[in-house]
């Protein structure tokens, strides 16, 4: 079993091997955010990361993990948006072919930023089940890696990396917020986090049209969950089964939060006003939960990470 001891050895390796690759990510003071909490609240920008989001460092730290044997296979994944283009940059970095499974739904204008990083993309059903099943027996097949979105001890070593750069950017860290799904980006985090902070506090965030890891976490085991449409998508559907992530997030996690959908659309709007940068709905997930708690955490000095930007544009006129 993975354990948060591994993780935080092999997310010291990751930023040796992803650092001269990756974008070192302001943790910038919010005026706003600090003022209505009464504490220093600091913003991880993930939003300003390659691609548009915190997936390049797990993609990358895997692509860059492989032997020029298997770079030669190329790697394959699938995705309806930013792990698939976080692969795809990945591949294209060293010079491998790069393959992303979607659905056949999947709007135009992702599928159009994938390709122009340089991936192949196939379609595979209506449901990102589908697109996995396609991409996984694709590479069992023809000897392709397949590359997980979270269920992979590299590419959660390779989000914590954002912790290794909070560390060094902040001289302490009271509490951290961050946005929960399969649950790779809050496990490299908070593993990391504790292992050289250990009385840290690590929030995980959710939409609550979509709370599988919160549910499975509380019922002791991993459950198969339908999830609503969420404005969170980076965040919503299923956690595979054994994913590693599920014992991270038991053992690292210590409160969360499940947030609405009206709150989700009220905080990327506010975020876009008080700080004049886009965010997608998983990035507004942490900032809406910090609001809703943060007088909890007055005089603390609290981070919150703000995943990405990729917002589709039809989504962001109707929130605006």
């Amino acid at each position: 079993m993975f354990q948060p001891e591994d993780v935080a050895r092999e997310v010291e390796i990751a930023q040796r091997r992803i650092g001269p690759h990756v974008r070192r990510t302001a943790a910038d003071r919010s005026a706003w955010l600090s003022a209505l909490g009464k504490a220093e609240v600091f913003c991880k920008l993930e939003n300003l990361q390659h691609t548009g989001a915190f997936k390049v460092r797990g993609a990358l730290n895997k692509v860059l993990s492989l032997s020029k044997k298997e770079l030669s296979r190329g790697v394959v994944t699938a995705s309806t948006g930013n792990h698939g283009a976080a692969v795809a940059f990945g591949a294209n970095k060293v010079g491998a072919s790069g393959i992303v499974y979607m659905p056949e739904d999947t709007p135009a204008s992702k599928i159009e930023a994938i390709r122009g990083l340089g991936a192949e993309v196939r379609f595979a059903g209506r449901d990102c089940v589908d697109a996995e099943a396609a991409a996984r027996a694709l590479g069992e097949r023809e000897g392709v890696t397949y590359i997980s979105p979270y269920n992979d001890p590299l590419v959660v070593a390779g989000q914590g990396t954002i912790a290794f750069e909070m560390v060094d950017q902040l001289d302490r860290i009271d509490a951290v917020f961050v946005a929960l799904g399969g649950g790779g980006l809050i496990s490299g985090i908070a593993a990391y986090l504790k292992s050289v902070r250990p009385d840290v506090r690590v929030i995980g965030c959710t939409p609550a049209n979509s709370q599988v890891m919160i549910e499975s976490v509380r019922a002791g085991e991993i459950l198969d969950l339908p999830s609503l449409p969420t404005l969170s998508e980076g965040t919503a559907g299923g956690v595979e089964a054994g994913a590693i992530t599920f014992h991270l997030c038991r053992t690292l996690i210590d409160d969360f939060v499940a947030v609405t959908e009206e709150e989700i659309a009220e905080n990327v709007r506010l975020f876009i006003d008080k700080h004049h940068m886009l965010i997608e709905g998983a990035a507004a997930v942490p900032v809406a939960a910090y609001r809703r708690m943060g007088d909890r955490f007055a005089g603390q000095r609290v981070a919150i990470v703000i995943c990405g930007a990729n917002i589709p544009l039809e989504t962001l006129r109707k929130v605006l």
